[in-house]
């Protein structure tokens, strides 16, 4: 994943940024907060073991931008101006619609076992992707990867049926760190919470709406056809 760098222009005229890279920063363990321990609201379906992790590799992975915002309300609007050697995208937007796009990130460039599937899409991150954009990234993601595995003689998905069962195990990673966010204090701001809950509503709902969801999708589609007669 190439690095990226956030930057955010709030209100009052405070300006921070956030540089996201392909390995987290070091941090060291003793510094990182108690939210973080593995076995703290540690996820249902969490495949790793207390004995051998201390961190949960997505929380340590999130603690940067928990910092950042963890003073800024949910529905305050800011900048978003994000850099990477491609090109630039620039949104006014609400807080929480920001930390959608970098929780989002955050989390599938973690060493979380259970977003190992999202890995290209961060390595291709769109920021602020609609519904829509997402939908196809995703199911394009997932199809690519069933290929390459083809072609390496592996098992691979005919279809889609992988991939709804990877979002039913990110639901359990998503209500698992909801509660980690949630036993910070959040008298003052309630954005890293809200913004996870916007992730999960969209992890809840693919698996049982996808086929509904790449139907409106199929339009784009419909002159291939057409092109195989030419």
């Amino acid at each position: 994943m190439a690095n990226l760098v956030y930057h955010f222009q709030f209100p009052d005229g405070n300006e921070e940024s956030l540089q996201v890279g392909a390995t987290a920063p070091d941090a060291e363990q003793e510094k990182l907060p108690a939210w973080t321990e593995l076995g703290f609201e540690q996820c249902g379906n969490c495949p790793l073991s207390t004995a051998d992790t201390a961190r949960c590799p997505m929380a340590v992975r999130l603690v940067p931008l928990v910092e950042l915002f963890g003073k800024v309300r949910s529905y305050d609007e800011v900048t978003a101006q994000v850099e990477s050697e491609a090109r630039t995208v620039t949104k006014r937007t609400s807080v929480q619609r920001v930390l959608r796009s970098l929780m989002g990130l955050l989390s599938a460039s973690s060493e979380c076992p259970h977003v190992d599937f999202l890995k290209p899409m961060a390595h291709f991150h769109l920021p602020f992707s609609s519904t829509e954009e997402t939908i196809y990234r995703v199911a394009s993601s997932y199809l690519l990867a069933q290929y390459f595995l083809r072609q390496q003689g592996q098992p691979a998905d005919p279809g889609l049926d992988g991939l709804k069962a990877h979002y039913r195990a990110l639901q359990q990673v998503n209500a698992g760190m909801a509660k980690r966010l949630a036993a910070i204090s959040v008298e003052e701001s309630d954005s890293s919470v809200n913004a996870l809950v916007l992730l999960d509503l969209f992890a809840q709902s693919l698996p049982d709406s996808i086929d509904a969801q790449l139907e409106e999708l199929q339009p784009a589609f419909q002159n291939l056809s057409k092109a195989g007669k030419g």
